[in-house]
């Protein structure tokens, strides 16, 4: 899920000076910091689920997979949910070279954690990760917007510059991180390769303190390093809250639809409280779009879980034997989404204005109906070859996998950037930061419930006795055929629903 990136807040006034390629020095050198971050983050993730079922939960059979993808749930619901915390931090604490760097080193310390093989251990790494990130990835989007004056025709094309970052970053790790090292030498080296990228994410960022000037800096009166080390000192008192929710996934669960409730309820009541019927509309219709996007993310996050087990288990090798291959080689899938979105992006981009021209662009809520359809569709293409195209083997060839993923790509572009624009336009101006983390509160809880989705479709039976070895991969098509099932209705619904959600919306396209 390479595109998320969050809203920037407006330039200070003292921009960098210095450019390249047109563009602020600085640019280049924050979207290379960036790609190693995602370089650490997504190398590390192409082997987290299965790197936790054999190495910690392999004693428990068949039911190794569905407690693994209850701690990789847990995990990626609190990477989205303390980013909300981070850029408040950075706004009134700590300014945001300042955050980025602290979160760029706690980051690092986690990842090496992760090479201990006892899962107390493990999972403090894991805390520190989410609390590292916390601090880096909202910042750093936001300094980019620092970047350019208010009306610089260059924004647009900056954040494309830095967004090509992101997926370069995460589509060339899983081959290094997972296909070659974790392949050759064990997948905890993995994880030690995706350590040292975080490091050179950290070296780089000290290099482009250089070309940001003011950007970023703490406001006057903030300066000192006190403030850097008790904000330290806070993130640290953390990672104990962290290993407790990744280790009662229940209570994460409740937590999440707590606050997320919250949040409805607040919404709700400042539509009320503005007396603005048009603005009270715009949130219901934002609220609606919020649940669409949980499904969306609920379905396609089964990228880092069930759908590694499958590709390990169950998908001929795209290269080397099957030993090589479960050893770390099936990660290699991982690229293909950031691959995918670099190659179809642009092309997404320059469609859209096109339908507009004629009067055929899809409104917000039919663009986020096409994403769950596509969604749905890519499931179906693993129903059909789990059905129909199984060898001797019991293996799938791997092109359907690669097809699988191209369909939730492409459901993806249809609704991820267009989120992130709707929620700017359908918020009070006052409330658009709250309402961004409600956007990213969403995925957090789809995250969480594709931690469930998962630990059903790759662990056989979910109360703990597990299913016959020969039934795994009927277990996967079941459940498969069933999120096919759901995307498809879901989509359908939003079709349906589209023309009333576009009147609550007045005018917002």
């Amino acid at each position: 899920m390479a595109t998320q990136t969050d809203l920037p807040n407006a330039p200070q006034p003292d921009l960098p000076h210095g450019e390249f390629l047109g563009h602020p020095k600085a640019l280049w050198q924050l979207s290379n910091v960036e790609m190693w971050e995602r370089f650490a983050f997504y190398g590390m993730r192409a082997l987290l689920a299965v790197y936790v079922a054999t190495t910690f939960f392999d004693h428990l059979g068949d039911q190794a997979n569905a407690e693994a993808s209850l701690v990789y749930g847990g995990y990626t619901a609190l990477v989205y949910a303390t980013g909300i915390i981070g850029g408040y931090i950075a706004d009134k604490v700590l300014g945001y070279q300042r955050s980025i760097l602290l979160g760029a080193l706690v980051m690092a310390a986690g990842l090496f954690m992760l090479l201990v093989e006892e899962l107390t251990w493990f999972l403090i790494g894991l805390a520190l990760i989410v609390a590292g990130n916390g601090l880096f990835k909202p910042n750093i989007s936001t300094m980019i917007g620092k970047l350019y004056a208010p009306g610089d025709i260059r924004r647009d094309s900056g954040f494309t510059v830095f967004y090509m970052g992101i997926n370069l970053g995460a589509f060339i790790a899983p081959f290094i991180t997972a296909a070659w090292v974790g392949a050759t030498w064990g997948m905890k080296w993995g994880f030690f390769a995706a350590a040292l990228g975080m490091v050179l994410s950290t070296l780089f960022l000290e290099v482009a303190k250089r070309s940001l000037g003011q950007v970023g800096r703490p406001d006057p009166g903030k300066e000192g390093w006190g403030r850097f080390f008790g904000v330290m000192a806070g993130t640290l008192a953390m990672v104990p809250v962290i290993y407790f929710l990744l280790s009662e996934s229940e209570i994460l669960g409740l937590l999440l639809v707590v606050i997320m409730l919250g949040l409805v309820v607040y919404f709700i009541g400042a539509g009320i409280r503005s007396k603005n019927k048009v603005q009270l509309h715009r949130y219901i219709a934002m609220l609606i779009l919020f649940l669409a996007n949980a499904i969306f993310w609920a379905l396609f996050e089964q990228a880092g879980s069930s759908l590694n087990f499958f590709a390990r288990e169950y998908v001929t090798p795209m290269f080397g034997d099957m030993e090589t291959w479960q050893a770390g080689g099936f990660g290699i899938f991982q690229s293909l989404n950031p691959l995918y979105i670099l190659l179809f992006a642009p092309l997404f981009a320059m469609m859209w204005p096109w339908l507009d021209k004629r009067k055929l662009n899809p409104s917000i809520p039919r663009k986020f109906a096409l994403g769950l359809i596509q969604v749905g569709l890519g499931f179906y293409i693993l129903v059909f070859a789990i059905g129909h195209m199984q060898n001797a083997a019991g293996l799938v060839p791997w092109v359907f996998l690669a097809l699988c993923y191209l369909l939730h790509t492409t459901g993806e572009l249809c609704l991820s950037p267009i989120g992130l624009s709707m929620v700017t336009k359908l918020a009070d101006e006052h409330e658009v930061g709250l309402a961004m983390g409600g956007w990213f509160l969403s995925i957090a809880m789809a995250q969480y419930v594709a931690g469930i989705i998962a630990a059903i479709a790759s662990g056989g039976s979910i109360d703990g006795h597990g299913a016959p070895v020969g039934a795994n991969i009927a277990q996967y098509a079941t459940t498969y055929e069933q999120l096919f099932w759901f995307g498809l209705a879901f989509g359908i619904l939003y079709l349906l629903v589209a023309p009333a959600v576009n009147r609550l919306m007045h005018g917002v396209k």
